[in-house]
């Protein structure tokens, strides 16, 4: 009987052994499996990568032969450098050269180009460069006073213009696409972004360019710009130009800014009425004073006046050199409100503005006609 009960305990033990060993087995496939990640997700992150790289392959491909280089008629000098009176001597010439210096996009299909301003700011003979490589003097160039913005005309046709888009509905965290020929270098680059900042102020433009010394309502980017990106298309997701590139932060990475596409509609909407650009002009050289700066000097915020244009509408007023306009037909002159830049393009040409000056720690009212900013 003893022998009997052994036999069956056993029996038990080996059934038991065999359950456990099975369950075990289970519960350890099932730990692996939780730690398994869901095959699903991965699939999930493939698809939303592939459908970003195919946004910006669609626009690269949509708007590429709508973007130019612009390049500019080089001389090249030699001097002899071993001889010792080389400096003295009258250089040789070694004939002329093309060098590419910024970007562009075309607006309509016989020719009318955009670019900056300050990409064919200098006196030569520039040139234009299509994405299939066929080059084209420039013909005609309209710089536009109040914005680092031009015009420029070449002799073509059936030309691929940009769609232009809507700049007043942007977004903080939108897809961009910078375009253009960075460095003087690279033809047809492209680089992918997002929209880091709207509404920004930047300093541009050369001394004597009157209020034209502060672009306002920037666009900013970390889509890489770089010198000979200017003048190119930023564009969002539809392959619409949203922007032009103008400029990047000295100092620092992943800063660019690109003027509204809507200011340059404007601008185009101007020049295809009247043939080229006519703006209200009044005739100072300046600087904004910050709240900051003026709470630390005991001054009013406005437009320090460095420099009174010969004539202008600013001379003939009687502003002088020193003085602050801190006021101009009531309107206080700040950097939050664009300063006097954006307060004078609201102006018309022969209209009359009263200033309020800022002179030896008093208040002076002044009165000018505005007038029309003299070409370039």
């Amino acid at each position: 009987m003893r022998k009997l009960i052994v036999f069956i305990a056993i029996i038990v033990g080996l059934f038991f052994l065999y359950g456990g060993v099975s369950s075990l087995q289970n519960v350890g496939k099932l730990f692996q499996k939780s730690l398994t990640p869901p095959q699903k997700q991965e699939q999930g992150e493939q698809v939303k990568l592939v459908e970003e790289e195919s946004v910006v392959i669609e626009i690269v491909e949509k708007v590429t032969p709508s973007v130019v280089t612009v390049g500019i008629e080089q001389r090249i000098l030699e001097f002899d450098p071993f001889d010792p009176f080389g400096s003295l001597r009258r250089p040789k010439d070694q004939g002329s050269r093309d060098q590419d210096i910024g970007s562009g996009f075309i607006v309509e299909s016989d020719g009318l180009i955009v670019t900056n301003k300050h990409v064919v700011s200098t006196k030569g003979k520039y040139k234009v460069i299509t994405s299939d490589g066929e080059k084209y003097d420039i013909v005609k160039i309209y710089r536009d006073p109040a914005n680092d913005i031009a015009i420029i005309k070449i002799n073509a046709a059936g030309l691929t213009p940009v769609e232009m888009g809507e700049s007043n509905n942007l977004k903080v965290g939108q897809l961009v696409v910078a375009m253009g020929t960075p460095l003087g270098e690279f033809r047809g680059s492209a680089t992918k972004g997002i929209i880091s900042g709207l509404g920004r102020g930047i300093e541009a433009g050369l001394p004597l360019e009157g209020f034209v010394e502060r672009l306002d309502n920037v666009i900013q980017t970390d889509a890489a710009i770089n010198p000979g990106n200017s003048g190119g298309p930023l564009v969002n997701s539809a392959g619409q130009v949203i922007g032009i590139n103008t400029a990047v932060a000295s100092g620092a990475e992943n800063i660019g800014f690109a003027i509204p596409i809507n200011v340059v509609k404007d601008a185009l909407a101007e020049f295809n009425k009247t043939g080229g650009f006519s703006r209200p002009y009044l005739g100072v050289s300046y600087r904004m004073i910050t709240r900051s700066l003026a709470i630390i000097n005991e001054i009013p915020q406005g437009a320090f006046v460095v420099e009174i244009i010969e004539d202008s509408a600013a001379d003939k007023a009687g502003v002088k050199e020193d003085d602050i306009i801190t006021k101009i037909d009531g309107e206080k002159l700040t950097d939050d409100n664009g300063g006097l830049a954006k307060i004078i393009s609201g102006k018309k040409v022969g209209q009359q503005v009263k200033l309020t000056v800022w002179r030896n720690e008093k208040e002076v009212e002044l009165t000018a006609t505005l007038g029309e900013t003299p070409e370039e």
